[in-house]
């Protein structure tokens, strides 16, 4: 089921995100510009991280710590990646399997990879004001 929300309400939209979550592993779609990494940032804040947060395209990983906690939050963007091996030589199994939060924008990449439990969050276009998020749980 899909839910419709505007800008205002990124900061609702990101709770219910982290209530649905089965998993600490999320794994966001959509075509560009559909507002992945701008949902991303309200997530971040509300899983507690006063770090500013920006997209990781030149980086390929983010790293944001949860406040008061040793919790950390691994945001990802594999746009620019080539190839899976590419992932396999920085490292990527390290973070997949951290225990930590793990945040994947394009991650066709390392399909693959990916471990279950994971959540599936879909981004959709509606109009220029408003978007539509579907999440789903993958256990098996």
């Amino acid at each position: 089921m899909k839910t419709n929300y505007s800008l205002k309400e990124l900061d609702t939209i990101a709770s219910h995100i982290i209530e649905k979550a089965t998993s600490k592993t999320l794994i966001f779609n959509g075509e560009m510009g559909v507002g992945k990494t701008t949902l991303i940032k309200a997530l971040v804040k509300q899983l507690g991280c006063k770090d500013v947060v920006n997209s990781p395209t030149f980086s390929i990983v983010n790293e944001y710590e949860i406040n008061n906690s040793n919790t950390l939050i691994y945001h990802f963007d594999l746009y620019r990646l080539n190839d899976i091996e590419e992932a396999y030589n920085f490292g990527i199994e390290d973070y997949l399997y951290s225990n930590h939060w793990v945040i994947i924008e394009w991650p066709d990449v390392i399909n693959d990879l990916i471990p279950v439990p994971h959540d599936i969050i879909d981004l959709f276009i509606e109009d220029n004001s408003t978007r539509s998020i579907k999440i789903t749980s993958v256990n098996a």
